[in-house]
């Protein structure tokens, strides 16, 4: 319902419209520069959130397999350090850390197919710690199962990054409609597969957002052991690869978008050796930071929920736009080559627009909005709307400078 619809439409609009402002740009043609500036502000700013969460989460799994005892201060130490690494590295060419990139894929698919394996094992030796009957297997449509259909959405999410790489591909037209399809059926196997894993060690109940997969192998293999350290130091690296992997694709957006006046100048600085987009890397990283240094302060006791929820929020919000703009994109340029088009007639092509955003829309109400009023629920989600709150509000403010700045110039040249 979901990830078929978002991958044809992603394919047709970053074959038509194969620039480096993607989501940004596909937008803006549809509905003006407020709106695509709105896109890229929500686009961009899920990144240094999402940084900040796995940040924390790089510093939980450290704790869990090498039995740390840190002070807050150090702790925050090392995060900082995370930060700005990842910072480091995404102010160079993408050419220069293929190998990274490469190296990661590599243990996330060894970790997954682990996990998977070993839960085969455990369950054929010692039974299955969950319910695996097909009434179990059936979705749950209390609140707070609800609340976590934003995590399945977030994991096929980013095939549109693929499209702001068009200008490296030797075809693009066949190459990303390729990627987006084969990348997304493999994506759902390794993480149902690895899903599988660790249901089959842990009770629902007993898992954690932030240490399940560690505990699951702990589960599996009986004890804390070499290899669970293996893993534990693989699933940290893959932490630092996945913000490499977005970091191309959000910053150039946030650089296009800042070269078209949609916001402020200091996101489109570039580095002019090589041409990266060092204004949005660096202020990727003074966010993350700030959020890491106040985290302490924070009531959620789940701090990596906390920024995690957060960024799902802020990302999913910037996807709302995509799909009207698909289908308003055919009306207003419908002369426009289209070396991919998306099949179907009215009826199935406003399917593909509207069910998405529905679903796009629910989630984020899920996700942020407290419906039960349980103190539990409460503490979990006021921090999450605050910050999603406080982010439109900025956005709005950086817009707003952005439309002034391009006004002062149009007042300097006449």
């Amino acid at each position: 319902m979901f990830f078929l619809p978002y991958g044809l439409i992603s394919a047709e609009l970053g074959t038509t419209y194969d620039d480096e402002g993607g989501i940004y740009d596909w937008v803006k043609r549809a509905f003006g520069n407020r709106w695509g500036g709105r896109v890229a502000w929500l686009y961009w700013i899920n990144y240094p959130i999402w940084m900040a969460s796995l940040a924390v989460l790089f510093m939980e799994v450290a704790t869990q397999i090498f039995k740390l005892h840190l002070s807050t201060p150090i702790s925050i130490l090392i995060q900082l350090l995370f930060i700005w690494l990842v910072v480091l590295i995404s102010c160079y060419p993408v050419s220069d850390s293929k190998w990274i990139l490469n190296l990661a894929a590599f243990c996330k698919v060894f970790i997954m197919l682990s996990l998977g394996i070993l839960g085969i094992y455990f369950a054929v030796t010692k039974g299955l710690a969950n319910d695996f009957s097909g009434k179990a297997l059936l979705p749950s449509f209390d609140l707070n199962s609800l609340s976590f259909i934003s995590i399945i959405l977030f994991n096929f999410l980013g095939f549109e990054v693929v499209t702001t790489l068009a200008g490296d591909m030797e075809n693009p037209k066949k190459q990303i409609p390729q990627a987006i399809i084969i990348g997304g059926i493999l994506i759902a196997f390794f993480y149902l597969f690895a899903a599988f894993g660790m249901g089959a060690a842990i009770p629902t109940s007993q898992l954690s957002t932030s240490g399940g997969m560690i505990d699951s192998f702990i589960m599996l293999v009986g004890k804390l052991n070499p290899f669970v350290i293996i893993i534990g130091i693989m699933f940290m690296y893959t932490l630092i690869a996945n913000l490499i992997s977005w970091a191309l694709g959000v910053n150039y957006v946030a650089m296009y978008a800042a070269k078209n006046h949609d916001l402020p100048r200091v996101f489109g600085v570039q580095n002019k050796k090589n041409e990266m987009p060092i204004g949005a890397s660096i202020l990727n990283g003074i966010v993350a930071s700030a959020l890491v240094i106040v985290a302490p302060l924070i009531p959620n006791e789940n701090i990596f929920w906390a920024f995690f929820a957060l960024n799902v929020v802020a990302l999913l919000a910037s996807y709302i736009m995509m799909f009207p703009a698909f289908l308003k994109l055919r009306k207003i340029d419908p002369d426009r080559p289209r070396p991919f088009k998306v099949f179907g007639g009215k009826v199935l092509l406003y399917l593909f627009t509207y069910i998405p955003v529905v679903l796009l829309v629910i989630t984020l109400i899920f996700s942020a909005v407290p419906l039960n009023g349980s103190a539990a629920e409460l503490n979990e989600k006021v921090p999450i709307l605050i910050g999603a709150i406080a982010a439109f509000i900025v956005g709005e403010i950086c817009i707003h400078m952005a439309g002034k700045q391009k006004n002062n110039r149009k007042d300097e040249k006449d």
